[in-house]
C-alpha cells in the first residue's frame, strides 16, 4: 500500500484502498459510509499533490500545512476542514503503524478553530414549534403516513441522526416487557434509544401496515422503505429520509425563516436544546442523544444560559 512510488502509491496498489481501511479504521468495525468518505477525501489530498507535483513519501509537515492553507483559502469551514486533516492523519497513522512510513507528518498540523459562538446556532426548534411540527404529521394509518410520521418522531422526539435511522432493521427492534426500544449505530457505536410509549405506538402501527400489505417481515427488514414503482420494499435512501422531513417543515411552514433554515440534524438539536430548556441533567442528556464527547452536550446549557438567564437583565439599569 505505502509503497516507495511517488503521489498514488497509497490509493493505486494491488490491496484496494478500502480493504486496508476495513481492517484499521475503527478497530475493524467501520462502516461503509465512514470508509467512502475517508476514501474519498485522501483521494482529494492525494490529487492536491498531484497537481504540486509533491511526492507522498517526500511530505512533510510544512506540505500539510500549506494544505490546510489551501482549504482555508477556499472558505471551507473548521470543521469540514478538520474532518479532511482527520483523514489525512489517520491514514499516516495506519502507514507508521506498518513500518511503511517512518513519521506522520499531519500529526501536529491542526484545523482552524471554530469563530463562530455557538449560541449562533438557531437550527433547531421551540416546544410550541416541535409540537406545532408533531401537530402537521401525516395522521392517517396508510403506509406512507405512518412510515413518515415515525421518520419525524424520532428525530424530533427522540433526537436520532439521520444515519442512525437509515441503518435500521426490524431486528434492531428491542422490547422489555411493556417497554419499546431500538437498536441505533451511528458514528462508530452502538446505542439502545428507549421509546416513548406514543412513538412504540406508531411504530408498532407502522409494521402492522406493512405486514397487511403482504410484507414478510424479518430481522434483516430495513425499518424504512420506499414504496416508490421503480424500488417497492427497498430501504428508503437517506436523500429520500431528508426530503420527507423537508416536507414535513414546509408543511407546518418552520422550515425557512428570516434567521435560519430546519435540517434533519436541527431536529435533534431541538431535542437536546428543549431538554436543557427544561432542566434536565446534561449527562442525561448526554447518554440519550449517544454524544460520546460531554463537552457537545454542554454546548446546549451554554445557548439555554446566555440566552434565557442573561445577567445583564438583573442591573435594571433602564426604567
Amino acid at each position: 500500500m505505502f509503497s516507495k512510488r511517488p503521489v498514488n502509491s497509497l490509493v493505486k496498489t494491488d490491496r484496494p484502498f478500502h480493504t486496508i481501511l476495513d481492517e484499521e479504521i475503527a478497530d475493524g468495525d467501520a462502516s461503509d459510509d465512514t470508509i467512502k468518505t475517508y476514501t474519498k477525501q485522501f483521494k482529494l489530498f492525494v490529487s492536491w499533490c498531484r497537481d504540486r507535483t509533491i511526492e507522498l513519501t517526500q511530505l512533510a509537515e510544512d506540505h500539510i500545512k500549506e494544505y490546510r492553507r489551501y482549504l482555508v483559502n477556499k472558505k471551507l469551514k473548521p470543521t469540514t476542514i478538520a474532518l479532511k486533516l482527520s483523514v489525512i492523519r489517520r491514514v499516516f497513522d495506519i502507514a507508521v503503524k506498518r513500518g511503511l512510513m517512518a513519521i506522520n507528518p499531519a500529526t501536529n498540523v491542526k484545523p482552524p478553530k471554530q469563530r463562530r459562538d455557538p449560541a449562533e446556532n438557531n437550527n433547531y426548534l421551540e416546544q410550541k414549534e416541535a409540537r406545532k411540527l408533531i401537530a402537521f404529521l401525516p395522521k392517517d394509518n396508510s403506509l406512507v403516513g405512518l412510515r413518515d410520521r415515525l421518520l419525524v418522531l424520532l428525530m424530533v422526539v427522540q433526537g436520532c441522526r439521520q444515519i442512525g435511522l437509515y441503518r435500521l432493521n426490524v431486528g434492531d427492534i428491542i422490547r422489555r416487557e411493556d417497554k419499546v426500544g431500538l437498536r441505533v449505530t451511528a458514528k462508530g457505536s452502538v446505542r439502545v434509544v428507549p421509546l416513548t410509549p406514543d412513538v412504540a405506538k406508531v411504530l408498532d402501527k407502522y409494521l402492522s401496515a406493512r405486514r397487511a400489505a403482504g410484507e414478510r417481515l424479518t430481522k434483516d427488514s430495513p425499518m424504512f422503505i420506499s414504496v416508490s414503482r421503480n424500488s417497492d420494499r427497498q430501504r428508503l435512501t437517506r436523500r429520500s429520509m431528508q426530503a420527507i422531513v423537508n416536507d414535513c417543515l414546509e408543511e407546518a411552514e418552520l422550515k425557512h425563516s428570516e434567521s435560519r433554515t430546519v435540517t434533519t440534524h436541527g431536529l435533534r438539536h431541538t431535542v437536546g436544546y428543549l431538554l436543557t430548556k427544561i432542566g434536565r441533567p446534561l449527562r442525561e442528556i448526554q447518554d440519550f442523544l449517544g454524544h460520546a464527547d460531554p463537552r457537545t452536550t454542554a454546548i446546549y446549557a451554554h445557548i439555554v444560559n446566555l440566552w434565557e438567564n442573561n445577567p445583564a437583565l438583573r442591573l435594571e439599569l433602564i426604567s
